[in-house]
């Protein structure tokens, strides 16, 4: 068990926290969504409240180790200073003078936020250097960056190596309960849920999950990889012929261990890409269906649909991770709406994992249907792989 930001004595001493400030701006450099910054605000708030003096550090986009206008965190603290209703001082370097200027200004009780971590390549490099001019004066680290917890960085895991004690924040506590603590021993039938593009990207995860997990539903494209190894025709459908033979092993391996797998009984196909395109549902495949060679299929179609709200409803845990279908555009939405609308009503504890899964959760639903909505996309994915993240493997034990 690791440290966590309610066992630490923070008054009067200096606090360097991690955040996840990666938002996303319009061309005006105008942010378009707070979630992240808005998941940050309790632990900032708890720290502030008991008499840290809080230095914010986040990283923003992917700069090329140098200091670019529109990655710069300027609006982010311009926005935290609105939500927190208080104001919050802004270095424009990470580790230079202003940085040090304003943290020996620092007074208990009052934030500043560090330009972007990631305008010095040192940062992604893990630079012990670089992590000990970021840790400076602080006594204490808070790492309530999930997203970035799979990342050995200098924010993440050097700065550890720099202070006397380091601690989990309130988001990746919750993160570490929910993904890891409460799938020790899920409410049965556990459902897994694994839809999006690729079974590459997936394929770890269903391994992991296949010792837990009592039913799994397959959508989303990387299901016509696992039709195509049924045998059936998949059109123009993304496919990865290499993973066909590891979909037949994994087929085998729930059939041999009574785990049931649900594929989509029938598909939404169309010959074009775009919005207002013609689309139609094939045949269900135990009638003969199929996708002809000219379409390729966008979404599950509405037996499918029937079908794998069905199997939600009788869930006891369900963790989803990705769309049913290209959800981004709404006449290929159908499936991802529809289970997202099941997931929400279902009375089982609801995990959704990250990613386009959570931005579906938000666009259909309201989040606070969900037992939990993750903010970590690929560490999500490798903290379900059962694999240890670097930010987390260097806090100190509790």
């Amino acid at each position: 068990m690791k440290l966590s930001i309610k066992d630490i004595q923070v008054n009067g001493k200096e606090v360097l926290m991690r955040c996840d400030f990666n938002v996303p701006y319009n061309d005006e450099l105008q942010i378009t969504d707070d979630t992240r910054i808005q998941a940050a605000l309790p632990s900032i708030k708890h720290l502030l409240e008991n008499g840290a003096k809080l230095i914010l550090c986040s990283h923003m986009g992917r700069p090329a180790g140098k200091p670019e206008e529109k990655y710069s965190l300027r609006p982010v603290g311009l926005r935290l200073a609105e939500l927190l209703g208080t104001p919050v001082a802004f270095a424009d370097d990470t580790i230079g003078d202003h940085a040090t200027l304003l943290r020996a200004q620092l007074e208990p009780g009052h934030a500043v936020l560090l330009e972007n971590t990631r305008f010095d390549a040192k940062e992604k490099a893990n630079d012990s250097d670089f992590a000990k001019a970021l840790a400076g004066n602080a006594e204490i680290f808070v790492n309530d960056a999930f997203g970035t917890a799979h990342r050995a960085h200098a924010s993440t895991e050097g700065v550890t190596h720099h202070v006397s004690q380091s601690a989990m924040g309130f988001l990746i506590e919750s993160e570490l309960e929910f993904l890891q603590d409460k799938l020790r021993t899920p409410a049965k039938p556990f459902l897994a849920i694994m839809g999006g593009k690729k079974v590459s990207d997936k394929i770890q995860v269903i391994k992991a999950m296949m010792d837990k997990a009592d039913e799994f539903i397959i959508g989303g494209a990387m299901a016509y990889t696992f039709l195509k190894a049924q045998g059936y025709k998949t059109g123009m459908s993304l496919v990865e012929d290499d993973f066909i033979p590891l979909a037949k092993e994994l087929l085998e391996t729930a059939e041999q261990k009574g785990i049931k797998f649900h594929l989509p009984a029938d598909t939404r196909i169309t010959q074009d890409f775009s919005n207002d395109a013609e689309t139609r549902v094939t045949k269900t495949y135990a009638d003969g269906g199929e996708i002809p060679d000219d379409w390729e299929g966008i979404d599950i179609g509405d037996v499918a649909i029937q079908d794998f709200c069905k199997v939600v409803e009788g869930a006891g845990t369900v963790l989803w991770n990705g769309p049913m279908g290209v959800f981004e555009m709404d006449n290929f939405a159908a499936g991802t709406i529809a289970l997202a609308e099941a997931v929400a009503k279902s009375d089982a504890l609801t995990i959704v994992g990250g990613g386009d899964s959570v931005t579906a959760a938000n666009k259909f639903c309201k989040p606070s249907d969900f037992s939990f909505l993750s903010t970590g996309g690929g560490a999500s994915l490798e903290l379900l792989e059962g694999k240890e993240l670097p930010g987390v493997a260097a806090l100190s034990n509790a």
